[in-house]
C-alpha cells in the first residue's frame, strides 16, 4: 500500500528550486533584474530548507539521511535498502547541492558586473572585488551543474533498476519495505515558522536589492 514518504513542503521546495535555478541560468545575462529577484527567492527557499532539515518531517531532516562511513557501508551492502527517503549516498548528494547553492547565492549578493550592476550587497565591496566575486559566482555554477548532472544520472540508474525516484517526489507516495516504519510528518506550526523565515529572507534581500539599485 502506498505510504506518504515526502511531505508537500519538501516536494514544493524541490520543484520550485529546480525551476528557479533554471530561470536564474536563463536570466543571468539579458534579464539581470529578474536574475536578482530569482536569487532572492532561492535564498528564501534555502533558509526554509535549512529549518525544515532540522524541524521538518523525518525524511526531510538532515539527521535522517546524512550518515557516516558505517551507514554508507551498510547501505552499499544492502542493509539500508528499505529505509524511506534519501539513501546515504543520495543524502550527501543533496547536502552538497545545498552547500553549493548557499555559497552561490552568497557570492551573488556581492557580485558586480562590468556595468556596475550587481547584487543587493554590492555597496559593501569595491569594484575589483565585486568583479572577482562575479567570476567565482560563475565558476561555482559550473560545479552546481556537475552535481545536477550526477543527480540526474543517479535517477536514471535507479530507473534502470525499476526504482522510480521521480514519482514519489511528485505525489509524495511510495512503497515501504516490510517492517519499515512510516515517516513521521511534521506539525503545521513548524511549517509556518519555516515559511516566515523563508519569506522574511526573501523580503529583506528584495528590499536591499531595491536600495542597491537606487544607490
Amino acid at each position: 500500500m502506498p505510504t506518504l514518504i515526502w511531505d508537500l513542503p519538501t516536494r514544493l521546495f524541490h520543484w520550485l528550486l529546480a525551476a528557479l535555478v533554471a530561470f536564474s541560468w536563463w536570466s543571468h545575462e539579458d534579464h539581470l533584474d529578474w536574475h536578482k529577484v530569482s536569487g532572492c527567492a532561492i535564498a528564501g527557499l534555502l533558509v526554509f530548507r535549512l529549518w525544515w532539515g532540522i524541524a521538518g518531517s523525518s525524511t526531510a531532516r538532515f539527521a535522517g539521511f546524512l550518515k557516516g562511513p558505517a551507514g554508507i557501508a551498510a547501505y552499499l551492502r544492502g542493509g539500508a535498502a528499505g529505509a524511506p527517503g534519501h539513501n546515504p549516498l543520495g543524502g550527501w548528494s543533496v547536502a552538497a547541492m545545498l552547500l553549493v547553492l548557499i555559497a552561490q547565492v552568497g557570492l551573488g549578493l556581492f557580485a558586480i558586473n562590468e556595468d556596475f550592476e550587481g547584487g543587493p550587497l554590492t555597496r559593501y565591496v569595491d569594484y575589483d572585488t565585486g568583479l572577482a566575486i562575479a567570476q567565482w559566482h560563475g565558476t561555482l555554477f559550473n560545479v552546481l551543474v556537475g552535481l545536477i548532472v550526477l543527480h540526474l544520472l543517479a535517477i536514471g540508474f535507479y530507473a534502470a533498476r525499476r526504482k522510480n525516484l521521480v514519482g514519489p517526489m511528485i505525489t509524495g507516495n511510495g512503497a515501504l519495505a516490510e517492517g519499515v516504519e512510516a515517516p513521521v510528518m511534521a506539525p503545521l506550526w513548524r511549517l509556518l515558522v519555516g515559511l516566515v523565515l523563508g519569506g522574511a529572507t526573501f523580503g529583506i534581500l528584495y528590499w536591499l536589492n531595491g536600495q542597491a539599485s537606487a544607490f
